[in-house]
């Protein structure tokens, strides 16, 4: 099946960013770009409705030209490249987006201001991660290349992770120079007797095709232990499991987004 990434683009600051790590990292798995844009329609409240049609088309037009725009400039003609550009909801072009026949990676830019950056990956981003059933990567606006030589997944108990969804973004990961690290953050005191076995477990499912290890992070301060581990900016990724507590609890969100992601700029991955 061929491999696609769908690009959010809003023409923010995130955008050239966003496109330059996805075709860096499409040229070495031969992935088709597919640019996504959700226009805002801006009508008078009594306009009416072939009015507000026109005013529609006109707009979609303008972002189209503006995405083709950006193409030109950032993506070499050897990729091949199209474009979505609807005032749609955003959800519902995703779903038509999934049906069709790829196997699809989504990106989306990460974004907050103020103590906001702290807790939130940003609503859009938030949105999709909520709502999509499929493999998302959260980027951070510094990172423009491709790297992958160390992926670390977080492993919890009441969400198991989905093997098959991880194996299926794998299959964009060359192994050639690739470590995986399945590691579990433990509250003080806690037995892990159980999870360490899991983590072995993983860590063996793996080995054929990659360097694979497991840790466990317990103490008073796990943060600070991990944070030691992964902080090697573009070099790394960060796979977390959707609904786990390093993505709903606030506590381990602020820590993972804003130590992790913004300060060591990590890019983010989540599976469904």
């Amino acid at each position: 099946m061929k491999k696609r990434f769908i690009i959010l683009i809003d023409f923010s600051e995130y955008s050239r960013n966003l496109i330059k790590y996805a075709c860096d990292w499409s040229k070495q798995v031969n992935a088709e770009l597919l640019l996504v844009h959700q226009s805002i329609v801006l009508a008078p409240a009594l306009t009416d409705n072939e009015s507000r049609q026109q005013i529609a088309i006109h707009t979609n037009e303008e972002a189209l030209q503006k995405l083709r725009v950006l193409a030109k400039e950032l993506i070499p003609p050897t990729i091949q490249v199209s474009f979505n550009v609807s005032e749609n909801n955003l959800q519902l072009t995703q779903s038509k987006l999934l049906e069709e026949h790829y196997d699809n990676l989504i990106f989306a830019g990460i974004k907050g201001t103020g103590l906001l950056k702290k807790l939130f990956l940003g609503s859009v981003a938030l949105q999709v991660i909520d709502n999509t059933k499929n493999c998302i990567v959260a980027m951070p606006k510094e990172i423009e290349t491709f790297s992958h030589e160390k992926i670390y997944v977080a492993v919890t108990e009441k969400h198991p992770l989905n093997v098959l969804e991880l194996n299926k973004f794998l299959n964009f990961i060359d192994n050639k120079t690739t470590t995986i690290t399945f590691f579990y953050l433990a509250k003080p005191n806690e037995k892990t007797k159980g999870i360490e076995k899991h983590l072995k477990e993983l860590k063996e499912m793996f080995s054929d095709r990659y360097n694979t290890s497991f840790s466990i992070y317990e103490g008073n301060n796990p943060f600070s232990d991990i944070k030691k581990v992964i902080n090697n900016r573009e070099e790394e990724m960060l796979i977390v499991q959707k609904g786990s507590r390093l993505l709903t609890d606030q506590l381990f969100r602020r820590f993972l987004i804003n130590e992790l992601v913004f300060e060591g700029q990590t890019p983010l991955i989540v599976l469904p």
